[in-house]
């Protein structure tokens, strides 16, 4: 009889473990960042700097992505770096080549509008595709630029080595320059298949450069009357504060780049208080910021430089806008001429600010009713699963004893009843 309570013990603990496994299956994390498949359309793309990286694997390997790869090499600067706004795919004469060897030293290394990041990105593809350690080298060269460029602080300056003079010295979250470098990094320290030539001390190092740039984008995220908000395109790399570019891009809250922001921070595996509080505050600051009942066509005029201008135009069927800034502390849309005068309305700009510049995004739209939701459903079914992962072990390994003790009890009133 004692073995019949054994027997009745073990299935229950079976249970128990089963429980377990059950629990720690259901609580893997699940991606909602799912890839969009390339599209033949793709194939023509010209110096989109995201287009580079949206190639079908086959691609990198081929002679029009090596050629383009060697292109790259050449604009590397001697400290890793890239300049912005060449032409990747640009056909060079051997004359340009020449030129560009003799500017290896250049000093205009950027991350704005998707330099360096970019590159590294390519590069790494290329190497995989090829295994020509000069693309191994380059891009690592490139990821020790980006690690030494760092603040103290966690932020990233827009250029590096920094120039103290200007603007470009602040922490940059504008056109994605900062988060731009922080997704490769990431990239680096999770072990993704394109970054398997990264040695371990540069994972290491890349991992420490992460969670200071997450601890800086925390920091520098703008407070309105003690409630989280978004951030500004820039802060102050001493400070933290908001701060001014150029001069119609005044220190305010950003329905633009923040978006970027936001998604970094919704991608970080089993997130803190801290991140998960981070996003939820920018998000509802979107939904208090949105702007709705308008929207802008774009309308043909041949009498006009550009042979067209935008209009905004009432309508209330149209989905919401956001402003490229807002000013802080009464989420006014900022609009601002190219002498720096704030103007009341997009139609107050004059024609070459008005259409030379985004005042107006629909870039939070997929962030708020697509993105957002599935994250906040996986979050909710990540603490459920955490509690069933404690629970039913728990529970289980009760009703274990409680069948151990009943089988101890049946065989011991057996016993006396012989």
């Amino acid at each position: 009889m004692l073995r019949q309570g054994l027997h009745i013990c073990c299935f229950l603990v079976a249970i128990s473990l089963l429980g377990t496994l059950v629990a720690c299956t259901a609580g893997k994390a699940i991606p909602t960042d799912v890839a969009e498949p390339v599209s033949s359309e793709r194939l023509e793309w010209e110096t989109d700097p995201g287009r580079i990286l949206m190639q079908p694997a086959a691609f990198y390997g081929s002679d029009e992505a090596i050629r383009i790869t060697e292109t790259v090499l050449l604009y590397q600067s001697d400290n890793g770096g890239w300049p912005k706004n060449y032409d990747r795919i640009a056909e060079l004469s051997e004359s340009d080549k020449r030129q560009l060897l003799l500017a290896k030293s250049r000093q205009d290394t950027t991350f704005d509008n998707g330099s360096t990041h970019t590159e590294v990105q390519f590069l790494a593809k290329a190497y995989q595709a090829t295994g020509d350690e000069r693309y191994r080298e380059a891009a690592l060269k490139g990821i020790d630029f980006m690690l030494e460029a760092q603040y103290e602080n966690g932020g990233w300056p827009q250029t590096y080595p920094v120039d103290l003079s200007g603007y470009s010295k602040y922490i940059t979250f504008n056109d994605d320059a900062m988060i731009g470098m922080m997704t490769v990094l990431r990239d680096v320290v999770e072990g993704d298949e394109a970054y398997s030539f990264v040695d371990e001390e540069r994972r290491q190092q890349a991992a420490a450069a992460v969670q200071k740039g997450i601890e800086c984008i925390l920091q520098t995220q703008i407070v309105v009357d003690g409630k989280l908000t978004a951030w500004c395109a820039q802060h102050d790399h001493r400070t933290l504060e908001p701060q001014q570019a150029r001069i119609y891009e005044y220190p305010s809250i950003s329905g633009s780049e923040s978006v970027s922001v936001i998604r970094f921070l919704m991608s970080i595996e089993d997130p803190s208080p801290e991140v998960v509080a981070a996003v939820e505050g920018a998000v509802a600051w979107f939904e208090e910021a949105k702007l709705t009942g308008i929207r802008v066509d774009e309308v043909a005029d041949d009498s006009l430089s550009k042979g067209y201008d935008l209009i905004v135009v009432e309508d209330e069927t149209a989905p919401p806008l956001w402003a490229r800034f807002y000013e802080i502390g009464t989420n006014e849309p900022i609009y601002a001429d190219a002498d720096g005068a704030i103007k009341e309305s997009l139609a107050d700009l004059s024609y070459e600010r008005r259409v030379g510049y985004r005042w107006l995004t629909d870039r939070p739209t997929s962030l708020l009713y697509e993105e957002y939701p599935a994250w906040k459903q996986a979050r909710q079914r990540e603490a459920t699963n955490r509690t069933l992962l404690y629970v039913i072990p728990a529970t289980v390994a009760c009703i274990a004893v409680i069948g151990f003790a009943a089988g101890l009890m049946i065989c011991k009133r057996r016993q006396e009843a012989k």
